[in-house]
């Protein structure tokens, strides 16, 4: 039976559900929804196992969308790496401009904690094996970049108290390697509590420092 123009029956039934529109984004929007997701890819399961397909799927655009914003998969990676660098040594540089060295020392500990812990993709993508046309941007060079830092401030250090300055580089990377790996180690165990975690190393770190002999020798055996 046919329903007659505002009959009852007509106005009883619900008029048919509008499609959504689709929101069109913008090229910025575009490129920081595939930077974001590739992001992710990228710290499940390394630069190799991704691919520029699973970057599109998740996006839901076609594959030259990709290669317009990024050339390609090496292009979106560099992208991704060179963020995460940019957003740590940021954290980390600004926790090294106050405070005496012990207290430096446990800001810095304690921010790459923090860093890991809100960042756990980004941390991830860094300490991943990349690419060797990206060595310069992984997190080896990241730590690098913080032992610089650090020796500068040791070598002050080392002059005041009678040590040799020329010897700070070796020890900032010491330090810095003692607290990226512990770091590595706390990406995946996240107890103790990071607070707990930095002042354990400061407590290796500083009270080692504190007696350091000035020209110190091998141990003598027997």
């Amino acid at each position: 039976m046919t329903d007659v123009p505002g009959s009852d029956r007509a106005r009883r039934r619900p008029a048919p559900a509008a499609k959504p529109s689709r929101v069109r984004m913008s090229a910025t929007q575009r490129r920081e929804q595939l930077i974001s997701i590739a992001r992710q890819i990228f710290a499940e399961r390394g630069f190799d196992a991704t691919s520029i397909e699973e970057v599109a799927a998740r996006a839901k655009v076609s594959k030259p969308v990709v290669y317009e914003h990024f050339g390609g998969k090496e292009g979106l990676y560099a992208v991704v790496v060179d963020r995460e660098v940019r957003a740590l040594l940021d954290r980390i540089t600004t926790a090294l401009t106050a405070g005496n060295p012990r207290e430096l020392l446990e800001q810095a500990a304690l921010t790459l904690l923090t860093y890991i812990e809100e960042e756990t993709s980004g941390f991830r993508v860094l300490v991943r094996e990349s690419p060797l046309m990206s060595a310069t941007g992984n997190f080896s060079s990241v730590m690098n970049d913080v032992a610089h830092q650090v020796e500068h401030i040791l070598a002050g250090e080392f002059s005041i108290r009678g040590y040799d300055p020329k010897l700070a580089e070796l020890y900032s990377q010491a330090l810095v390697g003692m607290v990226a790996l512990t770091g590595r180690w706390w990406l995946e165990v996240r107890k103790p509590r990071k607070e707990t975690v930095a002042a354990h190393l400061v407590n290796l770190a500083w009270n080692g420092l504190s007696h350091l002999e000035s020209k110190p020798g091998p141990i003598p055996r027997g």
